[in-house]
């Protein structure tokens, strides 16, 4: 199972190494990773999402409340969320297919960020399942580069652990 899980830290030099050791010294993996400024600029959020049974993530998150400059950490796996990923992708756009790309493109509420005579690159927002889908019915018209975040999420408002 796949775990989502959310690190606040306070916003120091080697914290994320830190919390990188820590996985890697334990043997865990880390499918995506996300990190940036919260509302408070001294603090930033991790979210991980993170392979394993419950008692792997539990002990994973353990370790991670042992860490110094660890703030608050929160499964999301099993709570009501909103969870985003952000993938810009440049696709080959010959004059033929400019027609149908944009109309993807309008389907998904993605944008085209970049035109170039024989490429788009476009931005694309949402669930992993709609990221998922627009990559599908993109890649006939080749895809010549592909930059994906991590997963981000927040808890429902009065939902939070």
């Amino acid at each position: 199972m796949r775990h989502i899980i959310s690190v606040e830290v306070e916003n120091r030099f080697g914290i994320l190494a830190r919390i990188a050791s820590l996985f890697s010294a334990r043997g865990f993996n880390i499918d995506s990773l996300a990190v940036g400024e919260t509302e408070d600029p001294t603090v930033s959020r991790i979210t991980m999402v993170v392979p394993g049974d419950d008692q792997i993530i539990e002990q994973v998150i353990k370790q991670l409340r042992k860490l110094i400059d660890v703030i608050k950490v929160v499964d999301l796996t099993n709570q009501d969320t909103v969870e985003r990923e952000l993938v810009l992708v440049k696709i080959n756009a010959k004059r033929a297919d400019r027609a149908e790309i944009m109309r993807i493109v309008d389907i998904f509420r993605a944008r085209i960020v970049d035109i170039h005579p024989f490429s788009f690159t476009i931005e694309a927002t949402g669930t992993e399942d709609k990221i998922k889908g627009i990559l599908t019915l993109l890649r006939p018209f080749g895809v010549k580069k592909l930059v994906r975040t991590g997963k981000i999420a927040l808890a429902r408002e009065g939902k939070e652990g």
